[in-house]
């Protein structure tokens, strides 16, 4: 950093955006790899005081982390199973969702065909049907990506907890030995943020899709559960998640309901828990030291995304809270620290003159 800035400012954007762009390729081509190793990586620093909590008990090493993420295996099946088994029940209620669906397309065609002919219409309904396969052909991408991820998780989880001793030492020795205090500092750092950030986020989703759930049963909305359940999954994803969780209930009570009141109370329910959200779950449970500012995580999701994904998108935000730890520790990249970060600055910096204030 202290070379780059000898050179012109539009030199040092020049291969900024060029190292940008080639890491972005690298990641993307490198997607099957890279995707179930950043998931093996978060699942092991879970699972790392299980393995030292086992290890204290006098438990051989191999089988400490082989009991740990065979308890880690055991839940996460047992999750799948369940959804598996509410996804079947609702697929076999498609042909009759189908039709429904059907007649109330039809009914609208007929309403608005004063204003759009039905020629019109049907011209719309195609191109909308030919949008759609591009997006099935991904998904069913990212369930075969998913499977990859399934065989490799388990592989990746267990080698990174068994060498840990091995890469903590190799991260001290490529650094300076007066720095090794530091690094150690951002490594304790780094490992604190993410346990705080899943163990609150697993919590949270659960208090969520229960909350979900319990309005959905309340309404009469049919797969209260299925629904309940991908609505606080969707909710890890920032301002989108929240959006996507309620549509999907609103189309299945359109579907299965006549009239349009439970959707109305859908929408009600979902600002309500969307409030307690927000406002006492995230600051009191979550209570994670992940805290990126608004745009930042809309473009890192948007950003995670276009590289990776579904995926990407459930790791953008754990990735750019250990970027900004790193920066917070290195007086270079402080700057760009506090750009990731959520505090908004009370006063302008403005060179040769006082400071000018921001928000009063």
């Amino acid at each position: 950093m202290p070379m780059l800035k000898k050179y012109p400012f539009y030199i040092r954007a020049t291969i900024i955006l060029f190292g940008l762009i080639l890491c972005s390729y690298a990641l993307a081509n490198l997607r099957d790899i890279l995707v179930p190793f950043s998931f093996a990586l978060f699942l092991a620093i879970l699972l790392n005081p299980l393995v030292d909590r086992l290890l204290a008990w006098k438990v051989p090493r191999v089988p400490a982390i082989a009991l740990a993420l065979l308890a880690a295996i055991i839940t996460i099946a047992a999750v799948w199973y369940f959804l598996a088994m509410q996804m079947m029940h609702f697929t076999s209620q498609l042909p009759a969702l189908e039709r429904k669906a059907t007649d109330l397309v039809s009914k609208l065609q007929q309403r608005l065909a004063q204003k759009i002919p039905m020629d019109k219409q049907n011209q719309y309904i195609a191109e909308a049907k030919a949008g759609i396969k591009p997006l099935i052909a991904q998904t069913l991408g990212t369930v075969a990506g998913s499977l990859s991820t399934a065989f490799l998780l388990p592989i990746y989880t267990f080698l990174l907890l068994y060498y840990k001793t091995l890469i903590l030492n190799f991260l001290y020795e490529i650094f300076a030995e007066e720095n090794a205090a530091e690094v150690r500092t951002v490594l304790q750092r780094v490992r604190g943020s993410i346990q705080s950030y899943m163990y609150g986020l697993l919590l949270e989703g659960l208090i969520v899709a229960t909350m979900n759930t319990i309005a959905l049963f309340i309404l009469g909305v049919p797969y209260a559960i299925l629904l309940g359940i991908m609505g606080a999954i969707l909710n890890v994803l920032p301002f989108f998640g929240g959006i996507l969780a309620a549509l999907l209930p609103m189309v299945v009570a359109t579907i299965t309901k006549d009239g349009f009141h439970t959707q109305v109370w859908i929408a009600i329910s979902y600002i309500v828990i969307q409030f307690i959200d927000n406002h006492f779950l995230i600051p009191y449970i979550v209570s994670s030291k992940v805290k990126i500012n608004a745009l930042i995580s809309i473009v890192a999701v948007l950003l995670g995304a276009a590289v990776w994904g579904l995926s990407g998108m459930f790791l953008a935000i754990p990735f750019i809270g250990i970027l900004k730890i790193i920066f917070d520790r290195i007086p270079e990249m402080q700057p760009w620290g506090r750009l990731l970060g959520d505090q908004l600055p009370t006063r302008s910096k403005v060179r040769g003159r006082a400071s000018v204030r921001l928000v009063k």
